[in-house]
């Protein structure tokens, strides 16, 4: 019989003839449907010169003063690499496990397709695998798949074929592996590998070993099942899996294999998240700046930088090993000194026994505000703030999930210390370390650029300094006596621990000081004159208007922790002060400058050398002998240190500032809450809550002899003038007949208003 004659008897066959329709009209849909997306019916395809010049959006980095990367900014977090700082092994594990025959084929493998057809549809066997290639998957990274109402993954298939095909056509192997390598996602939805890298193992690409780069590869067949973070056998396991193919095709000898799978996978996680990781306070503050810096800075092409695409390059004067252990002394240091804090109120806890302190709190609330602008009552309000729902909750001994109302967080975070901490160089201004807060994820207010708090007696050194510059002699002596200023509502300040015998004695301003006297410092500030106080701290750098009356002398005035910190610098900086500053220069993606940043040195003198050597050796004998003498007989520092404790009315405040030849350092330590102070102050003084903080982390810094340039340093001798006019003793008492005749509750006008 004839071949035609039997064909056209067969296709007479009912189901012959329609399952030969069904099969050519499902190839025509095929073929229909893969040309009308070629033509752009189902989107634009990206042609050649749109795939010639692929811009990927670029986290910017944020780099210490050695370059270290401290943070990024982002929407999606890439660091791009080129391709040689590719480790073999790492591109060997990605071609074993997701791309043998990546080298053979245009895009499409057809070999590996036709496998998938057999195997997996045809035999049911998904050992197959997917028919993917690294083109295909470059494609879907570089442009994503869209959502159509049917056919979407055959629609998403075709398209990405077709790109594929054109990104083989244009770029080499080698081009296309650096374009997967810098997009492709990994786990915690970090893209490309050099953030994985850094974020997984704190380490560039280029450095990963074997183990890490096949466990990051590893990672790529399901980003959250085999994220290493948290499931870390199940990411060994897998790793495990990647070596295996590298075997199977002659990647990895047979003989290593054991070796290699017996290696431990060791994380050195760390989260670029703008919340957490290290320095988040000096973070934001960084990019608060840039935010301005860059509304004035157009690209060659005339177009605004985007700080979370364009890939730019941040260096700042940041410290980051000396960050890390700044951090440490805080926690250390405030884990403890918050437990101390709880019990000294027994039950009679303010932030839930005094009303008026928490009805307050409740309406600053912005929920309260929201609420009561929809006109709510009170007790409506107060309802809807009494609904409980699971919340996160900070702890100083691990993070908790809670079951509470706003009411009842409220309540929570009102007993937390919070605190402040800024060191820097001050010859510059350079910013070292920069502590905010006890955790930006809790607490977004910044302590150190944000807040101004009462400075106590911090603020005595500028009285002193004006007095010493004005012509009064370092071994003037003043009586500790109680005096009532009758023209300031007989306002009369007193000492701590006073006593009616202690009126008798007079001390020098070296022994005032260091001793942080405050009846000799408003006495100072009245022989002296508020007028020229003021313009003494406006010389050495406090902008803010000051308050014009005798509790000055005190520390009433509410100043910025960061001008604060630059004002002290002055005492180490031949007379000028600085302003702190972070970023150093701006780079933009190809490490072109774009901008850049010199130190703010205050041009004009604030005071002579001989007053500015005069101040240095009364608060070293702070250190030596006075109220920051812990520093040395606690905690051992024997260190070249001069300093300066405050504390504040109520022990609201607690601060310290630490000299050092090379370093400025202020912490500040209270309540968010300036109604909550310590209920002691043995408790709340600055030398109990603040110092502890620069103690510990010199302590750290001593260990550590890559910080010996600061810790090592060492005072300039004074000149011999300085010396013999503070070689007085430290104290006098009166004698007999003026104790005898001398009244016990002075009386009188305050003049230095004049």
């Amino acid at each position: 019989m004839p071949f035609f004659i039997w064909l056209f008897r067969v296709l007479k066959i009912k189901w012959v003839k329609w399952g030969l329709i069904f099969g050519v009209s499902v190839f025509v849909f095929f073929i229909g449907l893969y040309f009308s997306i070629y033509l752009g019916l189902f989107g634009k395809l990206p042609s050649k010169e749109d795939l010639s010049s692929i811009k990927q959006e670029q986290a910017t980095q944020v780099l210490d003063k050695d370059g270290a990367l401290i943070g990024k900014y982002y929407i999606y977090d890439r660091q791009p690499l080129t391709f040689d700082k590719f480790p073999q092994h790492l591109i060997d594990a990605l071609i074993a496990t997701e791309d043998a025959r990546f080298y053979e084929h245009d895009g499409i493998d057809n070999v590996s397709l036709a496998r998938v057809f057999f195997k997996n549809i045809i035999l049911q066997d998904k050992s197959a695998g997917g028919g993917s290639t690294i083109t295909l998957q470059l494609a879907k990274n570089l442009f994503g798949r869209k959502d159509y109402p049917v056919f979407g993954m055959l629609i998403n298939k075709f398209k990405e074929s077709i790109i594929a095909k054109r990104i083989e056509e244009i770029y080499s192997k080698k081009e296309i592996l650096t374009l997967y390598f810098n997009t492709v996602t990994f786990p915690d939805n970090t893209y490309g590998i050099e953030s994985a890298a850094q974020k997984f193992f704190n380490k560039t690409t280029n450095d990963l070993t074997r183990s890490e780069a096949a466990a990051l590869i590893g990672t790529l067949k399901a980003n959250n099942y085999f994220n290493p973070r948290l499931h870390l056998q199940r990411s060994k396991d897998r790793r495990d899996v990647v070596f295996n193919q590298m075997v199977k095709y002659e990647y990895l000898s047979k003989d290593s294999l054991e070796f290699y799978k017996n290696q431990d996978l060791v994380l050195d996680y760390r989260s670029f998240n703008h919340d957490v990781g290290i320095a988040p306070y000096f973070r934001e503050q960084v990019k608060k700046e840039l935010a301005v810096i860059l509304d004035s800075i157009n690209t060659n092409e005339g177009k605004s930088y985007d700080l979370y695409r364009d890939g730019l390059i941040v260096h700042t004067t940041l410290d980051f090993k000396m960050q890390e252990l700044a951090e440490t002394a805080m926690r250390e240091h405030l884990n403890k000194l918050q437990s101390d804090f709880e019990a000294s109120f027994g039950k009679q806890t303010p932030w839930k026994t005094n009303g008026q302190i928490f009805e307050t709190a409740i309406k600053s609330l912005n929920k309260y505000k929201f609420y009561k602008k929809q006109g709510l009552a009170d007790k409506q309000i107060k309802d809807s703030l009494l609904l409980k729902n699971e919340i996160e909750l900070f702890n100083w001994k691990g993070d908790t999930i809670q079951n509470m109302s706003t009411i009842d967080s409220l309540s929570y975070y009102l007993k937390f210390l919070n605190t402040g901490m800024l060191s820097i160089e001050p010859k510059t201004g350079a910013i070292k370390t920069y502590i905010g807060g006890i955790d930006y994820r809790y607490f977004k207010y910044d302590h150190v650029s944000q807040s101004e708090r009462q400075v106590g007696s911090t603020f005595k050194p500028f009285v002193y300094t004006a007095a010493i510059e004005n012509g009064m002699n370092p071994c003037t002596y003043f009586s500790l006596g109680e005096v009532t200023y009758k023209n300031y509502d007989n306002w009369t300040p007193s000492n701590s621990g006073s006593n009616e015998e202690n009126s008798y004695l007079n001390y020098n301003l070296e022994t005032a000081l260091s001793n942080s006297i405050n009846t000799i410092a408003v006495k100072v500030l009245n022989e002296v004159g508020i007028p020229k106080v003021l313009e003494q701290a406006k010389k050495m750098g406090i902008s803010k208007e000051l308050p014009n009356q005798p509790s000055l002398a005190l520390g009433v005035a509410e100043i910025n922790l960061k001008e604060l910190t630059g004002a002290y610098a002055s005492f180490l900086n031949k007379g000028h002060a600085v302003m702190p500053y972070c970023i150093t220069k701006i780079e933009d993606k190809k490490g072109n400058i774009i901008a850049s940043f010199k130190p703010q040195i205050k041009k004009d003198e604030a005071f002579t050398d001989y007053t500015r050597q005069v101040m240095l050796q009364i608060m070293k004998s702070t250190v030596n002998s006075g109220t920051a003498s812990r520093l040395r007989f606690t905690y051992n520092l024997t260190n070249d240190i001069a300093g300066k404790t405050g504390t504040t009315q109520d022990n609201k405040d607690g601060w310290f500032v630490a000299l050092t030849p090379n370093l400025v350092t202020v912490t500040w330590v209270g309540n968010d809450n300036q109604a909550i102070g310590f209920r002691t102050t043995g408790l709340g003084q600055g030398a109990n809550s603040a110092l502890p903080i620069f103690a510990k982390f010199y302590q750290k810094l001593n260990t550590d002899s890559s910080f010996n340039n600061i810790t090592k340093s060492k005072f300039e001798s004074p000149t011999v003038k300085v010396l013999e006019d503070l070689n007085c003793e430290p104290e006098k008492r009166d004698g007999f007949f003026k104790r005898l005749f001398s009244k016990k509750n002075k009386t009188k006008d305050f003049k230095g208003t004049e």
